[in-house]
């Protein structure tokens, strides 16, 4: 193994976090030449050797117990997405990986139909990696009115959202708080690579937004793992203005890796008026509006 790997970096950025006096310890000791607490004094406050937490943190040891990863979980206090995090790390480093390029995600009959019955608001269906399987008109308006509507119809043209957060200068004028969207994008890049360390296609969209976007960078190197379950953003929309819309993710039942992402807004507020707006104005016209982005 090349490095500590994905279980070591992030144990890595989470003891960095971590300063002497969040945990109760004193520091007395020489002036120290590492951010937050040093590998000793983890280990103690973990109660296992430091021979063995510095092999774990290393890539070395592959074998921790669940009781081990309990006690290094309480002592860098994660809370309970990273505590599930530290597990599916955990779990990928036991085994050899083989990786096989994955076949291209297909959306089923049911989830179409589901897609279809929520036309009156904003929704797409989102893969594992972030690729827009499918999305409804007014999600497609909304959101990306200046890409190919049929774009996710064909798997070789399908947008990714993540893609599009960091890389596209319409998405990223779209979003007022942008560094707020591209957070919980990164937060929600870790868990599915925590689910699927061995995916070739993630590993190659982390590699092209670490190459392309300094951004992702510094967010990646955080190590921060963050649902997007339910956040509320304020948009600004080349056609409409301003648009303040909830972005709640709900399960697809026939397909647990992909979501189903509807965008919900105030009853009689400016924003269900600004959709409703959105919905009469003519969608083959939002295409025409990219240039308000430029």
């Amino acid at each position: 193994m090349d490095g500590p790997g994905p279980l070591g970096d992030f144990l890595q950025a989470r003891r960095a976090r971590l300063r002497p006096e969040d945990v109760g310890l004193r520091d007395l000791g020489p002036r120290r030449r590492v951010s937050g607490l040093r590998r000793e004094e983890l280990a103690q406050l973990a109660g296992v050797s430091v021979s063995y937490y510095t092999r774990l943190e290393q890539g070395l040891s592959r074998g921790a117990s669940a009781e081990v990863l309990d006690a290094i979980a309480r002592a860098l206090r994660l809370d309970g997405h990273e505590r599930d995090h530290l597990d599916r790390l955990a779990g990928a480093s036991r085994h050899t990986p083989r990786v096989r390029r994955p076949r291209p995600e297909r959306l089923a009959d049911e989830t179409r139909d589901l897609l279809r019955a929520v036309d009156g608001v904003p929704a797409l269906v989102l893969g594992r990696r972030t690729d827009v399987l499918a999305w409804n008109a007014l999600g497609h308006a909304l959101l990306a009115g200046h890409l190919d509507f049929a774009g996710p119809e064909t798997p070789a043209r399908r947008p990714n959202m993540s893609r599009l957060v960091f890389l596209d200068p319409h998405c990223r004028e779209l979003y007022t708080d942008w560094k707020r969207k591209a957070r919980a994008v990164v937060g929600n890049l870790r868990i599915a690579v925590g689910k699927h360390p061995d995916d070739p296609l993630l590993a190659e969209l982390i590699g092209e937004l670490t190459m392309k976007s300094p951004e992702f960078v510094a967010l990646w190197a955080d190590h921060r793992v963050l649902p997007c379950d339910a956040a509320s953003y304020e948009l600004h929309h080349p056609v409409v203005g301003a648009v303040t819309v909830t972005q709640q993710t709900l399960a697809v039942a026939r397909s647990p890796e992909q979501a189903l992402i509807v965008c919900t807004t105030p009853a009689r507020s400016p924003s269900e008026e600004a959709l409703a707006l959105l919905r009469h104005t003519g969608l083959p016209s939002v295409a025409q509006a990219a240039a308000a982005f430029g």
